[in-house]
C-alpha cells in the first residue's frame, strides 16, 4: 500500500465515521425533539399546579383564621365555666352557712 492508497483509505475512514456520527446525532435530536402538543400540555400542567397552589395558600389561610377564633371561643368558655364554677362555689358555701344556721335556731 503505498502513501496515496493510505490516504484516501483514512480519508474514506473518516467521512464514513463523521457519516454515522452526524447520522445518529440528527436521530438523538430527531426522538428527544419536544413537540409542541407536549409544551403545550406542560403549561396547562404549570397553570393547573399554580391553580392548586393558590387554593391550598387559601385553605391554609381559612384554616388558620377559623383555628385563631375556635380558640377564642375556647377561651371565652372556659372563662365563662370558671365564672359559673366561683359562683357554684359561693352558692353551695352560703346554702351550708343557711343551713348551719337553721339547725342552730331549730336546735335552739
Amino acid at each position: 500500500m503505498n502513501g496515496i492508497e493510505f490516504i484516501a483509505a483514512t480519508a474514506i475512514i473518516l467521512f464514513v465515521a463523521f457519516a454515522l456520527g452526524w447520522f445518529a446525532n440528527w436521530l438523538v435530536h430527531r426522538f428527544s425533539r419536544v413537540s409542541k402538543a407536549d409544551i403545550g400540555e406542560l403549561e396547562k400542567m404549570a397553570q393547573a399546579l399554580h391553580e392548586a397552589e393558590e387554593l391550598r395558600d387559601q385553605a391554609i389561610t381559612y384554616l388558620e383564621q377559623r383555628e385563631s377564633e375556635l380558640n377564642s371561643h375556647i377561651s371565652q368558655t372556659e372563662a365563662e365555666l370558671s365564672a359559673a364554677m366561683d359562683g357554684l362555689r359561693t352558692s353551695r358555701h352560703e346554702a351550708e352557712e343557711l343551713r348551719i344556721y337553721i339547725e342552730k335556731t331549730n336546735g335552739a
